[in-house]
């Protein structure tokens, strides 16, 4: 069976998954990361045969942000994806390099991606963090864990270190510029360079408006 093929299990797989209440997580989410997966796989020179699955599955168990698992969620993912490719008979030699793609992906877990192509999926999910997407996907979060738009003294953290539990824009300056300039790839780096700035031009924006 070729990829393709295999993708349209893949998507059906994950259309049924990705039906909650998260616009963050949807499955117009996974769309955007296989995209800029397979751009970067392209450019890098990396393995289409491990890069789309990993991308594909890379959130096969979604933890919400503000859960005490959400550490551990993309082991939790990489388990249960490979489980689930063991089921349709995915070809047993590539399992244990898409299982390492998708745990290194997160943020929050902390693993170091130890191959060309976990750091190609990893770049993938986090490019989708940033730019005008990644503008929209921090807000839709801030909508669904009640979180604040920004800090009524000092929004752009000139003044205090950045609290992204407490504020949104603040995430911006937390976690999303270093982000920005810690992707793994030559291409994925350059791209997200471009969006860091286009983030920052929405910054000045914002600020223009509530800060008279």
């Amino acid at each position: 069976m070729d990829l393709l093929a295999w993708e349209k299990i893949f998507e059906q797989k994950i259309s049924h998954l990705a039906l909650g209440d998260d616009p963050a997580h949807d499955l117009l989410h996974f769309k955007r990361v296989v995209h800029l997966a397979k751009d970067l796989c392209q450019r890098e020179g990396g393995k289409p045969e491990i890069v789309i699955p990993a991308a594909w599955l890379h959130d096969f168990v979604i933890v919400p942000k503000d859960s005490p698992l959400r550490a551990k969620a993309s082991r939790l993912a990489a388990e249960k994806a490979r489980e689930f490719l063991e089921s349709i008979h995915f070809p047993k030699e590539h399992l244990a390099e898409i299982a390492h793609a998708i745990m290194a992906h997160s943020f929050s877990a902390n693993i170091e991606a130890k191959t060309l192509e976990a750091k190609i999926v990893q770049d993938a999910d986090r490019l989708d963090g940033l730019g005008a997407i990644g503008i929209a996907r921090c807000f839709a979060t801030a909508g669904l864990i009640k979180r604040p738009f920004y800090a009524p003294e000092d929004p752009f953290c000139e003044k205090r270190p950045p609290d992204d539990s407490q504020f949104t824009v603040d995430h911006f300056y937390k976690k999303l510029f270093k982000t920005a300039e810690t992707l793994k790839t030559p291409s994925g780096l350059a791209e997200g360079r471009r969006r860091a700035e286009m983030m920052r031009q929405y910054l000045a924006a914002l600020k223009l408006e509530i800060i008279s």
